[in-house]
């Protein structure tokens, strides 16, 4: 006698919530799509972001010793047991400082990155939305600020106002605001030309309103782009004034900071200056090729 489950009674694969089923495996084929979507460089890119992320801010649960300890004994010691990466001119662990360098500096870049993408997209859409005189303020202040080299005005704002954390990340993120702001009102009067815009409008909803619901998830994919290169940028800023001494101060340790002290003690470990380097053009790479492909993703018709 064979034996058949009445309906409703016996969950099947295909039912949702059962495992195997659409709601379960919904999310694991999202991720699956989106880790395919990754061809090639960007897959290396993305790995090494993650790695280079993840151990800076595992940083002190990994970090050999806290990054200002000194050990008399061992100055300007070679990669060896316990200092893998070497010690620096005051014996201290080069592994270690470099952890937490790299973790200030991504604390730096995404807090610029952050700050860039709300101002620059409020500002951008507001250009675009209300149009008229407000559009014509909004963006010759875009120009104004495009016109002058942005690591320039960079050094000039810190050396006139201090280099700490919080008023680094204001600086590098309010200098990568205008971009932001020119892409997010491009993309938005792109959106209001399209026929499915023209007819929302037509409901009498407020503008505000149709931005937020409409507008905005459709402008999200090359804002997203930008927020990449954005923190390329924010990456090699910090370490560009932390190289010329105006960035994080001793004895606080970031990439730029580590740079500039091993290019000063070149002579005595040529290895000082290299580590910072590497991990600086591995996460400026990375968030580059993660850029292309996102742009790729997004924008088909641009693929050659």
């Amino acid at each position: 006698m064979s034996e058949r489950s009445e309906p409703g009674l016996v969950p099947s694969p295909g039912d949702p919530g059962v495992p195997g089923g659409p709601a379960s495996g919904g999310r694991a084929k999202r991720a699956g799509r989106g880790w395919r979507a990754l061809a090639g460089d960007a897959r290396i890119g993305a790995l090494l972001l993650i790695v280079i992320v993840g151990a800076a801010v595992a940083a002190p649960l990994i970090s050999p010793f806290p990054p200002n300890q000194i050990h008399q004994d061992a100055i300007f010691s070679g990669p060896t047991w316990p200092y893998l990466l070497g010690t620096d001119e005051l014996g201290r662990d080069l592994l270690s400082r470099l952890l937490y360098g790299a973790r200030l500096s991504l604390i730096v870049a995404g807090g610029a990155v952050l700050l860039a993408m709300v101002l620059g997209t409020v500002w951008g859409l507001a250009a675009g939305l209300f149009g008229r005189w407000v559009d014509a303020v909004l963006m010759r202040l875009v120009d104004g600020l495009l016109a002058i080299p942005q690591f320039l005005l960079a050094l000039l704002l810190v050396a006139a106002l201090g280099s700490s954390v919080p008023l680094l990340i204001v600086i590098i993120g309010l200098l990568n605001a205008p971009v932001v702001a020119r892409l997010a009102r491009s993309a938005l009067l792109d959106e209001m030309s399209k026929d499915y815009a023209v007819a929302v409008a037509g409901t009498g909803a407020r503008p505000i309103r149709l931005v937020w619901r409409e507008f905005l998830p459709n402008v999200a994919p090359p804002l997203m782009v930008q927020a990449a290169l954005v923190g390329a940028y924010a990456i090699l800023t910090e370490a560009g004034l932390s190289f010329l001494g105006l960035g994080v101060e001793p004895p606080r340790a970031s990439l730029g900071s580590l740079l500039l002290q091993g290019y000063q003690n070149l002579y005595n470990s040529q290895l000082y200056a290299v580590w910072p380097g590497l991990v600086i053009v591995a996460v400026v790479w990375s968030l580059n090729v993660l850029g292309d492909r996102l742009q790729e993703v997004f924008d088909p018709r641009g693929r050659r």
